[in-house]
This record gives structure tokens, sequence and C-alpha cells, in this order.
């Protein structure tokens, strides 16, 4: 089968490859793979800035079909419509700790980083690692849960809660972003999306989904609109850096009221120069993202169920598993906003890689 994978430790050396199909073993299932979504952690193993385990399969935003099941799985499971949670356990912890924040434990892997993952024709993973997509949901809709599903826990299941008429500042209109906007719209917050000159395709995606106020950063006076839109001009309740960007990171903290919240959910790849001292002295609340949880998944597949979170705008050009290169440099000029992988086409069937 054809996959694409990280073949040696390094900067690049991401090739479209020939391997055999995998088996399924003991508690897995054999996924064919419909739908694989190009995420920003592919291309930090791309750039040698995200651990891996070299060779591996990359991908890990996947959407498919059960067609075979190892020993020990229900054979009810087989043709059924599924996305698998990337994380892998291999010693689970009886420590309640560990249980609650389970995609932070030790023995662990990740697919399409430190295990097989999607940018591939066919999957094996846990089957106790998947869930189910409903009918009306396509595959390439399924693959996006997995995304959502981080993104609700970093806004919904954090320490900082967003509440009904907060004015918030989204930094980095990408797939992220774009979630992060639909889940604070649905809280009923006032929320500000700010991007670049190169991100005028993505920001008129925001305007499309519903954010107050677009932005693009070298044009206008970010601080003076956002006092001008706050309580009292005293900022922004809530801030949310999705860019990665450390001009992104330092402007927000500009931007965040006395005792508002900073949440840090893009991926910088480095350390990066930040100001403490305006941590320390508007005694701002700081948090990450790391991935998500079992309970955030169940949200997201709900909140996507209903029409709550709308996957469609975001997904802008499919591409074959032979057309790497163009996916990627597509990505990195920012000409889509989310990139997907059709694995069950091939090079010689047509596939439309223009706007869905």
């Amino acid at each position: 089968m054809k996959a694409i994978m990280k073949v040696a430790a390094g900067v690049g050396n991401v090739e479209v490859c020939d391997i055999p199909e995998p088996i399924p073993d003991t508690g897995q299932v054999k996924m064919k793979v419909h739908a694989a979504g190009l995420c920003g952690t592919d291309l930090l193993i791309y750039q040698d800035k995200f651990k891996s385990v070299p060779p591996v399969v990359l991908g890990h935003e996947i959407a498919g079909e059960v067609i075979e099941v190892g020993k020990d799985v229900s054979e009810s499971l087989l043709g059924t419509r599924v996305t698998p949670e990337p994380l892998i356990q291999t010693c689970p912890s009886d420590h309640p700790l560990q249980n609650e924040h389970s995609h932070h434990g030790r023995d662990q892997h990740l697919i399409g980083s430190t295990a097989p993952g999607g940018f591939a024709e066919y999957l094996v993973v846990p089957a106790q690692n998947l869930h189910h997509i409903p009918e009306h949901i396509s595959y390439r809709e399924g693959a996006l849960i997995e995304p959502l599903a981080c993104v609700i826990q970093s806004v919904l299941l954090t320490y900082t809660t967003v509440r009904a008429g907060d004015l918030v500042v989204i930094t980095g209109p990408g797939p992220i972003g774009l979630l992060t906007l639909q889940i604070l719209k649905a809280c009923q917050a006032t929320v500000v999306m700010v991007g670049t000159r190169d991100d005028s395709y993505r920001l008129s995606v925001a305007d499309n989904l519903g954010a107050d106020y677009v932005v693009t950063s070298e044009t206008r006076d970010l601080p003076a609109l956002v006092q001008d839109v706050s309580m009292l001009g005293l900022g922004a309740d809530m801030v949310y850096e999705c860019s990665g960007s450390n001009q992104a990171a330092q402007q927000l903290l500009g931007l965040v009221r006395y005792r508002g919240s900073y949440v840090q959910m893009g991926y910088f790849g480095k350390s990066i120069h930040w100001d403490l001292d305006q941590v320390r002295s508007k005694e701002l609340i700081v948090t990450g993202r790391n991935g998500s949880t079992p309970a955030s998944w169940t949200r997201a597949r709900r909140l996507l169920s209903n029409g709550t979170v709308k996957m469609n705008p975001l997904l802008t050009h499919d591409f074959t598993l032979s057309q790497w290169d163009d996916a990627i440099n597509m990505v990195n000029q920012k000409r889509t906003v989310k990139a997907l992988f059709r694995p069950q086409y091939h090079q010689e069937q047509s596939i439309d890689s223009s706007f869905h």
C-alpha cells in the first residue's frame, strides 16, 4: 500500500513509500482510511521540530471504516465508520490522577509520530481508541473531530471558562483558530480574530463563521480596537494564541485585561521571549492546551453532529497520497485552510484539489 512516511531524522526526509498492509493484532482493528487531515504537527515533524520515531507513517487526524478485527474484538465493529483517538496507552495506570489526565501518561505512543499514522491506505489501531462517526457526518468532516476535541479541551474543559459577553481575541485563523472561534461564538462571546496579510483567505472564512471583528495586524490598530470594544476600555477578558508566533504571543499580553486569561494553543517548536512581568503585574491566569481527553471527544462528536460546529468551510482541498509535495507547499503558502489526504484515491484517478 502507499503511505507518506518520515523515513529518517532531520529536516525533510518525508517520502511517499510502498509498504505492506498492516495486520491487526489482539485488541486491534484494521481501518480503510477514507480521509486524513494534514496538521501543523505533521509540518513540525517534517521540519524536525516535533518528536517522531522514523521510519513512521505520518497523520493523526483520521476517519475511515473498520474492515478487519483482531482477536478479542467484536465483529460487530466490521463496517462501522470511525475515527481514532491518536494517543495509544501501552501500560494503563491505576493512579487516578494519570487516568484523569490520560494524555500526559508516560507509557504511550502517538499515532502519526511514534506509531504508524493515517497517511496510508490502511491503518491498524486499538479498538478502544475508536469513536463512531454519525451517519450524516462525512468522512472528510469526521477527520477533523480530533482537532475539534483538542479545541474543546482547551476552551471548555480547562482552568479558564469563557462566559457569555466576554471579549476574546484569537491570533491565528488556521484550522485550530477557526474551530476555537466557533466554540467561543457558541458560548456567546464577542470574538476578535487576528491574522496577517498572508491570512486574507482564512480571515474571510473567519468573517463568514461569525467573528465579530476580523483584523489584519499590519493594517489596523489592534490595541485601539480592543480598548474601544472592551468593557470600560480595560482590554480582552480572554486571549487565545493559535498561531505559534512569538510576536502574537507577546502582543496578546498587551491586549488582555487585568486578571484576564491567556491560553496558549499554538506550538512554537522552540523557546521564545515572553514578558513574564506582564503576567505578574496583571495577575493573569495562563494555561495551555496539549491534546484531548475522552470527555472532549464526546463533546466534539455532539457539537459536530448537532451543527454547532461547521467543518465544511474549513475543508478546502483534497489530495492523493502521491500529492504530498503539492499539499505541503499549499499549506506553507496559506493557500488553504485544511488540506485532506484521500488515501483511497490514486494518482491516476481524478481528484479535485480545489475549493470544495
